[in-house]
């Protein structure tokens, strides 16, 4: 069945089990909040549009119902157009953004080189080492910043480490990818969902008399929870990782040198970089450099159309036109450029000349750089964002889940990027340097290049506004946002991170998912929604132990974050966890926290960022996260549990 019928298919269940509900509910306000959530549930798993997309629609669309309230059968709006948009100005939002900008200015001052330095010299060379230290050290830094940024800290770093030990990056990436995710339950700032849970909490409280008023939950109340997921977590690879983690590497042997590395990883055959002169009977004249590189598979990484060396960024742009006596830096392999040479009747110098010194290894070289799953690139082609023109990235060859696209055989710049995407380019390191700033779009893998130096005297001031940050945290009454955004200025404001930087660190695609599904989680609370939906489960359940229904709630959680964004489950399920522990007489500021924990739980399938980011550099397949993730979900829900009913 194709992806469209399969959507077609679905659209029409959803669609009978609206209108089947509409009978069912006991009010109309009931009854289109109910519309709301499965159009929001179904637009989330298909992802007919970005998740931030449909997240921003669905706010514009309760929006509306103020326009058409008495059409729709409503005495009043779904929510109040007044506090349609209070989400962007959240404490919950405000706090993400600032710790955000707190991790990249931690970054900035290559603290995470020291990192990287103190695991190589403690660690070794061993598995049961190296393990760990990586994914201890992960899950710790990931409880102050957001998970996917720790994990794309890490990556380069766990690639120089696999290389200096010969571990293969399959060994290793699983691991710390897993940690990342799990050190999001060591604090209250360590994922969204936690951030925002406080906000849903007092949210919920509106709604509640006097006497089942939750308190919010302080920095580290949930530490010993996130600490026994972490151990979990590092015993379970320890243990059961030469079971359960694959092995890309099949021979365990080391390249004998770079080239040769992206030979056997990436399908190239001896290739090298070559300065060709076009002389004037040659059929390459008055072509274009496209059309060139098309027909021979050949990659043009500098030129000389006699206006002197185009190389990098806003240099080479493919239509531009050969001439008589125009120069060209190509990379190819020794057979393929005799054909060339034969057939295009070129003039191939013995040795680098006029590109000596751009293409030296000081100046440019080859690089890998993972797509993460935020960026802009995903699902375009190279030839739909120019990246040779706009990046300075010539783009040589794709590694996707054991898959390999190479210049060599044709077509690598019309393949769409996917998130998770190893991309073998031939680059300058100043365009290198500029990419590896641009977080949102591309993480760089390789770090063993002349590039532009970090800030690491400027270690002082970032641990000071840190450790101030949480210190307000912890020992003052002020608000989240306000303790963290204190931090953050105090990055910016001791030259720590520029602004433009700052800007740059922030996903915004996270800020306008959390903010645009607030006023839902609302509308779900407010019009008793989440109070029938409490009571239905609860006449099904019958009577059953609070500890059954907690675990229902947490597999609940677990299903809603693989098929849809952390976020988004978070919000529609702690009003309704709420609800049933209120039925039940159970604790429920406890079940809240459940479903908060319980989005962490998403190792089974590659949806989670932090697995998409991980899956092409590891060369992992969607086998080897069921397997390795199957496990891990099992013993998430049987840790989290027990710790959340011992802790609380």
């Amino acid at each position: 069945m194709s992806t469209l019928s399969k959507r077609l298919v679905a659209l029409f269940l959803f669609f009978v089990a609206g209108v089947a509900l509409a009978f069912t509910v006991p009010s109309t306000e009931i009854a289109w909040v109910m519309a709301f959530l499965l159009l929001t549930i179904y637009l989330f798993v298909f992802e007919i549009v970005p998740v931030d997309v449909t997240a921003v629609s669905i706010m514009m669309l309760l929006g509306l119902t103020g326009l058409i309230a008495p059409g729709l059968g409503l005495s009043q709006p779904l929510v109040d157009p007044k506090n349609l948009f209070l989400g962007f100005g959240s404490n919950a939002v405000i706090s993400i953004i600032a710790v955000m900008i707190i991790g990249a200015g931690l970054d900035k001052t290559g603290l995470m080189t020291s990192v990287a330095g103190l695991i190589l010299k403690m660690g070794g060379s061993t598995e049961k080492r190296i393990i760990p230290l990586i994914s201890g050290t992960v899950g710790v830094i990931s409880s102050f910043m957001q998970n996917v940024g720790a994990a794309a800290l890490f990556l380069p770093v766990v690639s120089r480490i696999s290389a200096r030990t010969n571990l293969p990056m399959s060994r290793l990436l699983m691991p710390m990818g897993f940690c990342a995710i799990l050190g999001g339950t060591l604090t209250m700032v360590g994922s969204s969902p936690v951030i925002l849970l406080n906000d849903l909490l007092l949210t919920s409280n509106q709604s509640l008399p006097a006497d089942q008023q939750m308190e919010t939950f302080g920095l580290f109340s949930i530490t010993p929870i996130g600490l026994a997921l972490i151990t979990t977590g590092i015993l379970y690879f320890i243990i059961a990782g030469r079971f359960v983690l694959p092995v890309r590497d099949t021979d365990g042997a080391e390249p004998a040198n770079t080239m040769d590395y992206f030979n056997e990883t990436y399908g190239l055959h001896d290739y090298r970089f070559y300065e060709v002169n076009i002389p004037a009977e040659s059929p390459l004249v008055d072509t274009s450099i496209d059309d060139f590189e098309v027909q021979y598979h050949v990659r043009v990484v500098c030129a000389d159309i006699g206006d002197g060396i185009r190389v990098g960024t806003d240099s080479i742009d493919r239509a531009i036109g050969i001439t008589a006596g125009t120069r060209l830096g190509i990379l190819a392999s020794e057979q393929l450029i005799d054909q060339l040479a034969e057939a295009s009747r070129l003039e191939i110098q013995p040795d680098l000349d006029t590109f000596a010194d751009v293409l030296s290894a000081g100046k440019s070289g080859i690089a890998e750089i993972v797509v993460p799953p935020s960026s802009e690139l995903v699902g375009k082609t190279a030839r739909d964002v120019w990246l040779r023109k706009t990046y300075g990235l010539s783009l040589l060859a794709i590694h996707r889940g054991g898959e390999i696209v190479n210049y060599e055989a044709g077509g690598v710049r019309n393949t769409p990027l996917h998130a998770g995407d190893t991309l073998l380019v031939h680059t300058t390191w100043a365009d290198l340097a500029r990419v590896a700033k641009d977080h949102r779009n591309f993480v760089v893998v390789t770090t063993e290049y002349p590039h532009e130096e970090l800030r690491p005297h400027k270690l002082a001031p970032a641990l000071l506004f840190f450790g101030i940050a949480v210190g307000l945290v912890i020992f003052s009454d002020l608000r989240l946002s306000i303790a963290l955004l204190t931090g953050a200025v105090g990055m910016i404001l001791s030259g720590v991170l520029s602004m433009d930087e700052a800007y740059h660190s922030v996903s915004w695609k996270t800020v306008f998912l959390l903010a645009s599904l607030i006023p839902l989680g609302a509308a779900v609370e407010n019009s008793g929604t989440a109070a029938w939906i409490a009571e239905q489960t609860l006449n099904v359940m019958g009577d059953v132990p609070t500890w059954v229904l907690q675990t229902i709630i947490a597999i609940l959680a677990t299903f809603f974050t693989l098929v849809m964004s952390n976020v988004g489950a978070t919000v529609l399920l702690v009003p309704l966890a709420v609800n049933i522990a209120i039925g039940a007489g159970a604790d429920p500021a406890v079940f809240a926290l459940t479903v908060a924990i319980a989005t962490s739980n998403s190792f089974l399938i590659p949806t989670h960022q932090v697995n998409a980011l991980i899956m092409g550099p590891g060369g992992y397949r969607v086998p080897d996260y069921m397997r390795a993730g199957g496990i891990m979900t099992v013993l998430f829900l049987l840790v989290s549990i027990p710790m959340l009913n011992l802790v609380f």
